[in-house]
């Protein structure tokens, strides 16, 4: 009889599986949602750095079931926040979408403007002096805006504690992009997208969950001798009555500095702490739910920036132990959101990419610990050595209008009311600027425009360089170099440890893989946009990644 048992069982057995399989829930042939998470100033190494203390729900759940990209990198000179965001988002270089750094000079009023900036739309939910922004500085269209062009019922919003990040990723047609009103705490837009606050969003700031993370004080999640390298450098400079009992725990009296910004109304102490992650992560959850976002056949987008690693890291330093324990702080907050969109949207309808913007350089003064070579650029010295060669060579005047993480913008105008030809100008400060300690190369505007590189640095200054918004002079610093600034840490250079980000797909129909095949991040967008069967953004010169349709 036992053995009658066990045939029948051995029988069904194969059956039973079969019915298993073919109950498992099938992802759709396109995405419900996609989620784009930018970490702010991630390298790709600090997954790896950070591994071992990470739990098994964040990081580790999209590394290890997600298709894993270990060699995405930039290709452009300028690794800034803007340029990354709009080549995420557009698949193109600056030099085409247009957004070439953070800032640069309006030639037709001699300004620096930022690369949102636009005074022609006030803010709404919040004060007009940050609502200011549009995305119409960029000359390309997004992965959103081929989303909607597609079809009018996809939804496309960004959230991000900086304008900057969320105007990028929402692109020209979004329905939605919301930033932190740093006043008040709460989050607001501009009428470039929307005449008035969603009813949703006016409850949301009413709860006034800002008033709570910033009277929260900052210590470190784990013992601090789980701490992968801890730098506690650069909070010594903060007095403290008990040194000894600081070093137990760095971060504790960081909470006085809470109390003083929340006191005085500042809320954008946020962004220089893990809980602006925190409340980036509840308002994006918030906009999932209350905009049904994934809840029908009409494929929708999100972006999610994460703006204070990258505040974090400038004010602190790649090694300090403030960075570090944002990240395993961040780490949770992926695990809650991962969770989320698992049990409310499902795993196989939800497309994950996460990635970073750029990443960043060693902190200033680190780097002699381990005999690397490297030093400090010092801008404003430099910039005044060279406006006292001008006046020697050309006469007194303004010749210089202005000057921009290693971009000089030239005054124009006087140099053609004085005869002088710009090209051999532009040579002159070039020829004077690589005599400088740490100048790699510097070169004109002029060359960039007549010349055409098709490898090595001088290829990704020019995927940098617009003639109509890029300086005159553009010049890069030589591996280890940094520029003298009020932050702990530096980017805008083309080597790997500005420029090599983590970049990993995850759910939907993403297999489990590593690929070592070099990436460019302007690919994701085609990527993303042939995965759905949809127009690639209109300046798109990336091309999708083979491996992610094997």
């Amino acid at each position: 009889m036992k053995h009658f048992a066990l045939i029948i069982l051995i029988s069904i057995t194969p059956l039973l599986n079969t019915q298993a399989q073919s109950n498992k829930l099938q992802p759709p042939e396109r995405p419900k949602l996609i989620v784009q998470l930018v970490v702010g100033q991630m390298r790709n190494d600090f997954l790896h750095r950070y591994w071992q203390n990470f739990s098994d729900d964040g990081f580790k759940v999209l590394v290890n079931e997600g298709s894993f990209c270990k060699n995405a990198n930039y290709n452009y000179l300028l690794t800034q926040s803007a340029p990354g965001i709009a080549t995420l988002l557009t698949g193109a270089q600056p030099a085409s979408h247009g957004i070439v750094s953070d800032r640069w000079l309006n030639r037709s009023n001699n300004e620096m403007v930022t690369a949102t900036f636009d005074k022609r739309y006030r803010g709404v939910g919040g004060d007009d002096m940050y609502g200011s922004h549009s995305p119409r500085n960029m000359m390309a269209s997004t992965l959103g805006d081929e989303l909607k062009r597609w079809n009018p019922a996809s939804k496309v919003f960004a959230v991000s504690l900086d304008p900057q990040q969320a105007v990028l990723a929402a692109g020209h047609s979004g329905d939605g992009a919301y930033w932190l009103n740093p006043y008040h705490g709460t989050w607001m837009t501009s009428n470039f997208y929307q005449k008035e606050l969603p009813e949703w969003v006016s409850d949301f700031n009413k709860k006034q969950f800002a008033e709570d993370y910033v009277q929260r004080s900052w210590e470190t999640l784990l013992p601090l001798g789980n701490y992968i390298s801890p730098d506690i450098s650069a909070i010594d400079t903060i007095k403290r009555k008990d040194i000894e009992e600081t070093r137990k725990n760095p971060l504790t009296l960081i909470k006085s500095l809470f109390a003083e910004k929340a006191k005085d109304k500042d809320f954008s102490i946020l962004a220089e702490t893990p809980y602006g992650n925190s409340y980036s992560k509840d308002f994006a959850l918030s906009a999932i739910v209350n905009e049904n976002l994934g809840k029908d056949d009409a494929t929708d987008l999100l972006t999610v920036y994460f703006a204070p690693t990258a505040d974090i890291c400038r004010k602190y330093g790649t090694n300090s132990v403030e960075l570090e324990d944002a990240y395993y702080r961040l780490d949770s907050e992926l695990a809650h959101f991962m969770k989320f969109l698992n049990e409310t949207i499902g795993r196989e309808n939800v497309l994950v990419i996460l990635t970073s913007d750029h990443g960043t350089s060693d902190s200033p003064g680190k780097k002699g610990s381990v005999r690397v070579p490297g030093g400090t650029f010092e801008p404003k010295q430099s910039i005044a050595l060279l406006k006292s060669y001008l006046s020697v060579t050309y006469g007194k005047g303004e010749w210089i209008k202005g000057y921009d993480q290693k971009q000089i913008f030239l005054n124009r105008n006087l140099i053609e009311d004085s005869n002088i030809n710009l090209s051999d100008f532009q040579n002159k400060i070039s020829e004077f600027m690589v005599q400088f300690s740490g100048v790699a190369t510097a070169t004109t505007a002029t060359t960039m425009t007549n010349m055409a590189f098709s490898e090595g640095n001088l290829f990704k200054m020019q995927n940098s360089y617009n003639i109509k918004r890029s300086g005159d002079i553009i010049f890069f610093l030589e591996p280890g170099w940094t520029e003298r600034g009020e932050t702990s840490s530096a980017q805008s250079s083309p080597y790997s440890y500005d420029a090599h980000v983590p970049l990993i797909f995850y759910g939907w129909k993403i297999k489990r893989k590593s690929i070592f095949t070099p990436m460019d991040i302007a690919d994701v967008a085609p990527t993303i946009a042939t995965f759905i069967d949809i127009s690639w953004p209109n300046a798109a010169s990336g091309k999708p990644l083979e491996e992610m349709f094997r």
